[in-house]
């Protein structure tokens, strides 16, 4: 095994997410906190990876170009913060595409996992909606919610949820530090 790992999904749990998608580096904004939230982990000894279903690519909102450009302008940003993500892996296909790696399916989890040899009952998976919590499941991870982005209306919808919660990534962060003491 390489190392402790934190899963966390990017639109409403990192940056500031939009029913209209996030298209452009431009549009690419940090929820208060959450930079912080990635250098914290990494100081208490976790990697950082990013897992996203990033659907904009197939409607064709952006292009690889623009994601990539995205990526770089969050990693300038997690780097600038004292914080590094070490790994990104997105789905690029829509809603109605059979892929295995659209959450809420485990496909990139378990990808991630063989690539970085990590043991994802041991890894906590960060996120705002309700297939972020079903992937990390389905993957054997462990799952956190966040009330930012969709995180509310989870929530709401979800009474009956089962994980832990917080109000945003850092206070998620922080509870994650405090379990890995135990």
């Amino acid at each position: 095994m390489s190392g402790r790992y934190v899963i966390l999904d990017r639109d409403g749990t990192i940056n500031v997410d939009s029913d209209e998608f996030i298209k452009s580096a431009a549009e690419w904004l940090p929820l208060p906190g959450s930079l912080e939230a990635i250098a914290m982990l990494n100081r208490h000894g976790f990697r950082v990876a990013v897992i996203s279903n990033q659907s904009g690519l197939a409607r064709g909102l952006f292009d690889l170009a623009a994601l990539d450009a995205i990526h770089a302008k969050m990693l300038q940003l997690a780097t600038a913060a004292g914080g590094e993500i070490e790994a990104i892996y997105f789905c690029p296909h829509g809603p109605g595409d059979d892929c295995d790696c659209r959450k809420p399916k485990a496909g990139l989890f378990r990808r991630l996992a063989q690539d970085k040899q990590i043991d994802l009952s041991a890894t906590f998976a960060v996120g705002d909606a309700l297939r972020d919590i079903q992937a990390a499941r389905a993957a054997g991870a462990r799952p956190v919610l966040v009330k930012t982005g969709k995180g509310w209306q989870t929530l709401n919808d979800n009474p009956q949820l089962d994980v832990p919660v917080f109000d945003n990534l850092y206070d998620a962060a922080a509870y994650i530090v405090s379990e890995s003491r135990l």
